[in-house]
């Protein structure tokens, strides 16, 4: 489905444009042609195709190709017109399509994992297609030779990747919720350092090399704005899907953050405000607002001859709090939080009305979604899922 998203989303919603169908299975990636009315699919029935408007106005596949394997990743280089499709077996496949989108020539195969592929990303300038497996592993071949340049293990499975053409910087998300930082040479690499702050694993990654921001998506439903520019080790929690963060997309010029998750909702954030840092939870044996003690202190309970409470946290200052002094809930946008969170009762009545006010509009896509691509130029976003519908919209 293509949607449009507009300068300012939070006064339009992502208006449904058309739908395709026709997979016999979940579609894994759907990728908009650009500065064309097409769209390049890969699922896993196992087959790629490329959809093109009709005059009736209807997508039609002009190219429908069936892989060995099912369809688990998919990168496209326009300019040089080169498919790269990553499958369940842990092979990539290259192919090239004409000018006229109605014939796809098969180039080569590279072995690149020994499981199913994650994701895919192709430099021209270097010649190289880096990719991601379930084989725990980021690995970096030859486009030209097709042979096999590095590869470097992780613990877990290595679920997503963005890549900095300039630097040749590799960001790693992965199951086990860390993000490796690594910088890729030609036969080696070097780990940078290692991003913690998701409690569950990562799904899905953006990385703006104008501003040096990644942006995390999760399976803790959560997203991470980590500042890797200007302000090191700057970190900001966005919270407000209800279900796993499956694809992310910056849009530099308007300072908005696009995202959707697992349950269908869009999410377009307002990042062109000043924002607060979420604290860091405090620990302590007893409330920091009344001092009753938590149930793990033995000593403090047995003095006191009371019952040991469960420990909370305020949201807000981080504090450890029990319920009785943390019973009130708030949004607190500033902050990323758009659901009402805990707070303890000095930091709820220090948030004004205004402060209240949403920094993120969110539209139903009415399916599960898995991916999401745009075009920024054209305001257009495409997105599919397990329902094997791919939608656009503008």
């Amino acid at each position: 489905m293509a949607a449009e998203i507009h300068s300012r989303p939070q006064s339009s919603r992502p208006v449904l444009l058309s739908k395709i169908e026709g997979h016999q299975d979940a579609v894994t990636t759907a990728l908009l042609i650009p500065k064309e009315d097409g769209v390049i699919t890969a699922s896993e029935d196992r087959t790629i195709r490329v959809w093109l408007k009709r005059d009736s106005g209807q997508y039609w596949p002009s190219i429908y190709h069936t892989m060995a394997s099912p369809c688990s990743a998919m990168a496209y280089h326009h300019d040089s017109r080169r498919v790269f499709v990553g499958q369940d077996d842990g092979a990539v496949m290259e192919f090239h399509v004409s000018e006229d989108f109605n014939k796809m020539n098969f180039i080569k195969t590279y072995p690149a994992h020994q499981n199913r592929v994650s994701a895919i990303i192709f430099s021209l300038a270097t010649e190289w297609m880096v990719s991601t497996g379930h084989d725990k592993c980021v690995s970096w071949m030859c486009t030209r030779s097709g042979d096999l340049l590095g590869r470097h293990f992780f613990t877990s499975w290595a679920s997503c990747l963005q890549y900095d053409f300039d630097t040749q910087y590799a960001f790693v998300g992965d199951y086990s919720g860390q993000i490796t930082l690594l910088k890729l040479e030609q036969n080696t690499c070097s780990v940078i350092t290692t991003l913690k702050g998701h409690e569950g694993s990562i799904a899905c990654l953006w990385w703006d090399p104008i501003q040096r921001l990644l942006f995390s998506g999760a399976s803790d439903n959560s997203i991470i704005m980590w500042d890797i520019g200007g302000r090191k080790g700057r970190t900001l929690l966005l919270q407000g899907h209800h279900d796993r963060v499956q694809s992310l997309c910056y849009l530099q010029l308007t300072r908005q953050l696009v995202s959707c998750s697992s349950d269908g909702g869009i999410a377009v954030w307002n990042m062109d405000v000043s924002r607060e840092e979420a604290p860091q939870w405090l620990e302590s044996d007893s409330c920091q607002k009344c001092e009753q003690p938590f149930f793990w202190n033995i000593k403090q309970m047995w003095d006191t001859k009371t019952l040991g409470l469960r420990q909370h946290h305020c949201r807000k200052c981080g504090q450890a709090v029990c319920g009785k002094c943390s019973s009130k809930r708030s949004s607190y946008p500033v902050m990323g939080f758009e659901f009402q969170v805990r707070m303890c009762d000095s930091c709820y009545d220090s948030i004004k009305e205004e402060d209240r006010t949403s920094l993120a509009t969110f539209h139903e896509g009415k399916h599960n979604i898995s991916h999401m691509s745009m075009d920024v130029a054209r305001g257009l976003m495409v997105t599919c899922g397990t329902d094997r519908v791919v939608k656009k919209r503008k």
